[in-house]
């Protein structure tokens, strides 16, 4: 995965490129929420791959958990988490096994 800051705009504004999608990203325009008022924004999921390593990585790097692992039945395997600026994401891994 790339990040890429696109220069020239009035935003602080990142390209991102992963093997097979791609995004964007730019900074948040207001302060953030206190903590435990919910979020000020829609709330992105990404899939991943590996639910259990990619929850080890956010953790690692400052992340905490908003949302535990929960089973969509059928669909995924779904949380959210909070990065260290308190903006909430979720990830999802695909399972139709998943209960």
């Amino acid at each position: 995965m790339g990040f890429t800051k696109v220069t020239g705009l009035p935003i602080d504004y990142w390209r991102i490129q992963a093997e097979d999608m791609g995004g964007g990203l730019l900074k948040r325009p207001a302060i953030a929420p206190p903590p435990r008022s919910g979020t000020n924004a829609y709330v992105c999921s990404m899939q991943v791959t590996d639910f259990d390593g990619t929850a080890k990585t956010i953790l690692k790097h400052g992340g905490q958990v908003a949302l535990e692992k929960f089973a969509v039945p059928g669909t995924c395997w779904q949380g959210y988490f909070l990065d260290p600026e308190g903006n909430t994401f979720g990830v999802f891994q695909a399972d139709e096994n998943a209960k």
